[in-house]
């Protein structure tokens, strides 16, 4: 993360807000950190609707799959910022009994993230006059995966509360790290099925922290619009951080850019089709046919001839 100033924060985003024209234009997709409260407070706010319209454009996501798909992104991308190192990464999985069936994110401490959802052409009727996440993705689990290079990656899970994933998060957060949080997500589609605005918020409170601190903090919050219309109205994530800490001495931090980004490879691949076992290969290749592996991430597709598998099955 590059560090800044609060006064450059500033500039920079008046910049943006002056420069914005057109109702599809996109800021960059950042996150910025921030503390308050004479570090009582911790904050992440991001802006991620290009890298949430890459992912509608990769998985042809209906308008219900983009906002629920688009809200885990963007929770991915800022809790990816909270890893420590370059090699940890972080898995976001849901599981619910809707028609989008799971939706999964991975992401890492370098701004990388990316997702899929199982059902992505899964259409639900709005509810009151909003696109029904909740409904799509249904009763079920939130598991939470961070490999951190240990023996074995800590799994947190959880059962969803309200299955519009910000809540589920916040729940998550409170029970199994014991971290009070507030979550905030949003996902605007137009009715050309284009991401308009996308982003969100994450606030924590650490165990020292005064009773001042966190009214001032729950104060704000009450008073916060939804994070689309944030977002629609030109804040960057450096104002919504600042509004969300008003009166609490914030302190931005430093910045971070996101984006979408798979990171599969030919190699890879063939990691994957090695693991498979001798036995496995061997009848694969003998049904004398190319097999195709295709990426869930981004949809790559890699070709292996059956000479090809049998090479893999004397590595396996």
């Amino acid at each position: 993360m590059r560090q800044r100033t609060q006064a450059s924060a500033f500039m920079w985003s008046q910049e943006n807000r002056e420069n914005r024209t057109g109702e599809n234009y996109y800021m960059k997709d950042y996150i910025v950190r921030a503390t308050a409260g004479d570090g009582q407070i911790r904050a992440f706010a991001a802006t991620t609707g290009n890298l949430v319209e890459e992912a509608r454009k990769r998985h042809d996501t209906s308008p219900v799959a983009t906002a629920a798909l688009g809200r885990l992104l963007t929770a991915g991308a800022m809790m990816g910022g909270m890893m420590k190192n370059e090699t940890d990464v972080l898995t976001l999985q849901i599981k619910g009994d809707g028609p989008l069936g799971g939706i999964t994110v991975t992401a890492d401490a370098k701004g990388d993230v990316k997702g899929y959802v199982d059902h992505p052409e899964a259409m639900m009727p709005p509810k009151n006059g909003k696109l029904d996440v909740g409904g799509a993705v249904g009763i079920g689990l939130l598991n939470v995966i961070k490999d951190m290079g240990l023996k074995e990656p800590y799994v947190g899970q959880t059962i969803l509360q309200t299955s519009e994933i910000a809540e589920d998060l916040t729940y998550y957060f409170a029970t199994s790290e014991q971290t009070p949080t507030v979550c905030g997500l949003g996902v605007l589609v137009n009715p050309d099925l284009h991401v308009q605005a996308a982003g969100g918020y994450l606030i924590q409170v650490l165990p020292f922290a005064s009773d001042a601190c966190i009214d001032q903090l729950e104060k704000n919050i009450q008073g916060l619009p939804h994070v689309t219309k944030l977002l629609t109205d030109g804040m960057t994530p450096d104002q919504i951080a600042l509004r969300l800490l008003d009166g609490l001495e914030p302190n931005l931090l430093d910045e971070a850019t996101v984006s979408y980004h798979c990171d599969c490879s030919q190699e890879r691949t063939e990691r994957v089709l090695v693991s498979l076992g001798k036995q496995e290969l061997e009848q694969m290749a003998a049904d004398g046919e190319d097999i195709t592996v295709t990426c869930h991430f981004c949809h790559k597709q890699y070709t292996f001839t059956p000479d090809e598998l049998r090479k893999l099955a004397k590595k396996s």
